[in-house]
């Protein structure tokens, strides 16, 4: 091509954010001058992508949050819809996100743009039939799980395993030292709260995380709360919830992670990618989620999976407790996690089989076995 390769990604929350940023730091080293350009948050935005769009406006889930910003979101379609358009990119990389994602790969499609996207939309779980869109609209997917390629094989989607980035091996940090830079107690035991990155589900979870650090706190009085922030959440919001609900003394941290997980004894974590990043972290964790009881009423009967937390899935057995919707209450939250601080037996064997789940994903090279697939994708565009 006698111009610079022009690749257009698109993340809509903080996982998705931080896989973008991965792969485009890996674009970039594999292929000088590349031009990438999208929609992201700031990590996006510090690997070298030129944001159209932040995602922080649209990192909302379930029926009735997302009715509420639609005007939002039609606007960064419509931007990102423009991008598409105007600069005609050699290839769009959707990331994850599929609701938002899949009609603007039917734009990308329309504009004459090919699709390669990166972390597949768990069709598998659920609404299956987004697989023939994706079929139709999709060159190549790019599938962080193993089991994910059989899938799509059956549904005759190409499909390749690039591995997870997350269960790379780094060198870990000393706890003391994590937990004395958190401004934490390296003596004391210490329980992670994970109320997820969007906006809504902090909302709805963390004021139920918060009483339950209070319910632990009742029958654990030395243990210590840290509450690790979402970059992609409005300013403040973590805070004023937290000072409301959460025990006193509970730090709020905005950096440190994944670091903080690999210090904690134990946590609570919103179901989704964070439940991956602390069974990557070793952390003994209680998977837990809240929605709105419409969004739940239809999730519920499109959902056909034995577990809804990725380490379990992985596994293909439960490995950690998952408490949903009228389960996930404070005082459930409080046992569960009170189980992994009075007995060591149990927050041993589930570290152990969560272990298992980390070597299984292939973590080392991720980044760039999805960076050389896309890249043999651009390759394969006539000039």
């Amino acid at each position: 091509m006698s111009r610079p390769v022009r690749i257009a990604l698109s993340a809509g929350e903080a996982s998705g954010d931080r896989l973008g940023a991965g792969l485009a730091r890996a674009l970039s080293a594999a292929c000088p001058g590349i031009e990438l350009s999208g929609m992201g948050g700031d990590e996006m935005a510090e690997a070298g992508v030129r944001l159209v769009q932040h995602a922080r406006e649209v990192a909302v889930v379930g029926i009735v949050e997302v009715a509420r910003h639609l005007p939002t979101i039609r606007n960064a379609m419509a931007r990102m819809r423009a991008l598409l358009e105007d600069e005609r990119p050699d290839l769009f990389v959707p990331i994850d996100y599929p609701d938002f994602n899949l009609r603007l790969a039917a734009q990308a499609c329309a504009a004459g743009v090919p699709v390669v996207y990166y972390v597949s939309p768990q069709v598998w779980a659920w609404r299956r039939g987004r697989v023939r869109t994706i079929r139709d609209l999709v060159r190549r997917v790019l599938v962080l799980f193993p089991f994910e390629t059989a899938f799509y094989e059956r549904e005759r989607v190409p499909a390749t395993f690039v591995g997870h980035p997350a269960a790379a091996a780094r060198a870990r940090a000393d706890r003391a030292e994590v937990r004395r830079a958190a401004g934490l107690d390296p003596a004391r035991p210490l329980v992670a709260l994970l109320p997820g990155s969007r906006r809504g589900e902090v909302g709805r979870l963390l004021p139920i995380l918060g009483r339950a650090g209070r319910v632990l706190a009742a029958s654990h009085s030395q243990a210590q709360f840290v509450i690790p922030k979402a970059r992609t959440l409005p300013p403040g919001l973590v805070e004023t919830i937290a000072a409301r609900e959460a025990p006193s003394g509970t730090v709020v941290l905005g950096d440190l992670y994944p670091e903080i997980l690999e210090a904690a004894d134990c946590g609570a974590v919103a179901s989704g990618t964070a439940t991956l990043d602390a069974a990557l972290a070793g952390m003994p964790l209680v998977a837990v989620y809240r929605m709105q009881p419409l969004s739940y009423l239809v999730a519920r009967a499109l959902v056909d999976v034995a577990h809804v937390a990725l380490p379990n899935l992985v596994a293909g057995r439960r490995i950690v407790p998952e408490l949903v919707q009228g389960d996930c209450t404070p005082e459930g939250i409080a046992r569960e996690l009170a189980a992994y601080l009075a007995d060591g037996g149990v927050a041993a064997a589930v570290r152990a089989a969560l272990g298992a789940v980390r070597e299984g994903l292939h973590g080392d090279g991720a980044y760039e076995r999805a960076a050389a697939a896309v890249l043999a994708e651009v390759g394969r565009i006539p000039d």
